[in-house]
């Protein structure tokens, strides 16, 4: 017999509707995958044979043919648990699969049947508003799921739970739109920092208000324990509070990566990035074999601060061009292309030489001209280009 459920996998950040086809028939008990999927996919076969025993249901002493449609898209992630068991369960007629039509299903498996976290549930949620389907995933992506309106979403626990309402044994209560999405707009936003904690700088704090207020990229130069890092990371309590829209569209980005926060999965504050001098290229601007959003995807509407800016590798500093010139990052792959979104606001920090001492009337430094020159030179000239104010900051005693 074979079954039929709609499950859905992110691209990007946008979603994609899958067809889970599931078919039984006599043969050597094993399980076979196919549709492209990855290795967490594939490994899904013993945590859903397990899930489906110890939630006291029979798995099937056959052969199992699970198929992901359409085939030529690439599957990831382990939101394919629940559709398959569901799917198998169907295909043995221990689920009515009459039932099953009108609903997508997401969700990991635990061994013990329990419904785990998946990443992605706001932008399948959001793909799914003019289809008229239902959304079954488990209840920690609930209320991420639940920030848009016109879909009905149904947390679950466990894999029983699932089954028993499907064959109208149990019953599961749809969640309603969250009434955060107006919370949001409040100002209650509470910050650890704060940019009236800042003793001194004037000047460097007035070009900085200057930069939020028009979302000019800036950098600052000046010796070590001038405030240069200080000032970066209280410049997100001065900017202006992010609208749902922007929220919802940062929100996307994180529920992809899998870093909603689980108290509150709306990104209410302005996001503030400050990747390592070591990251890589495709960490700074997204990519891999299955393309993800990097830094300054993760950074939109928002700031990414590159602290010891000449310590960054050059084509990891050259990378930045076309973020900061288009507004989004376009990672290219044979068979597609993904656009990812990266409006951010770029604040840089560095030394004015190797040991950061030149400006600084205290201290000596002895580095030597050529040795400057080339420290400096590892910042491009078209680079420094996009950055719209460059400003000094003096070493306060």
């Amino acid at each position: 017999m074979i079954s039929k459920i709609l499950s859905a996998v992110t691209i990007g950040i946008e979603a994609r509707q899958i067809e889970v086809e599931v078919d039984i028939a006599n043969g050597l008990p094993a399980v076979v995958i196919v549709g492209l999927p990855d290795v967490a996919i594939r490994e899904s076969k013993d945590r859903v044979r397990s899930a489906i025993k110890n939630s006291r249901f029979d798995y099937p002493v056959q052969k199992i043919t699970v198929n992901l449609a359409p085939c030529d898209i690439k599957k990831e992630g382990s939101c394919f648990d629940l559709p398959i068991a569901i799917g198998i369960l169907a295909a043995s007629g221990q689920v009515a699969a009459e039932n099953i039509k009108d609903f997508v299903f997401l969700g990991e498996l635990a061994l013990n049947g329990r419904v785990r976290a998946i990443k992605g549930a706001l932008p399948i949620a959001m793909s799914l508003k003019n289809s008229c389907k239902k959304l079954v995933l488990p209840d920690e992506n609930a209320y991420e799921a639940s920030m848009v309106d016109g879909v009905e979403i149904y947390p679950v626990n466990t894999l029983g739970d699932v089954c028993d309402f499907l064959n109208g044994k149990g019953s599961l209560s749809p969640l309603t739109q969250r009434e955060h999405t107006k919370i949001h707009l409040q100002k209650n936003q509470n910050h650890d920092l704060d940019f009236s904690d800042v003793k001194g700088q004037v000047y460097a704090k007035r070009a900085l208000e200057i930069a939020a207020a028009g979302g000019h990229n800036i950098i600052m130069i000046g010796p070590p324990g001038s405030g240069k890092t200080m000032l970066a990371k209280r410049l997100p309590t001065i900017m202006p509070d992010m609208t749902l829209e922007e929220s919802i569209e940062t929100t996307k980005i994180y529920s992809v990566c899998g870093l909603t926060p689980a108290k509150n999965p709306i990104i209410n504050p302005r996001p503030f990035r400050a990747p390592h001098h070591t990251s890589s290229d495709a960490s700074l601007v997204g990519g891999g074999s299955v393309p993800r959003p990097g830094e300054v995807s993760l950074a939109h509407n928002g700031i990414l601060f590159m602290d010891e800016l000449p310590e960054f590798h050059r084509n990891v500093l050259e990378s930045l061009r076309q973020p900061l010139e288009d507004g989004h990052v376009t990672v290219s792959r044979v068979n597609h292309s993904i656009r990812f979104p990266s409006e951010f606001m770029l604040v840089c920090a560095m030394n004015p030489c190797p040991c950061g001492f030149l400006t600084d009337p205290k201290k000596e430094c002895h580095c030597t001209p050529p040795r400057i020159q080339k420290y400096l030179s590892k910042i491009s000239g078209p680079l420094l280009d996009r950055i719209d104010i460059h400003i000094e900051v003096p070493p306060v005693r």
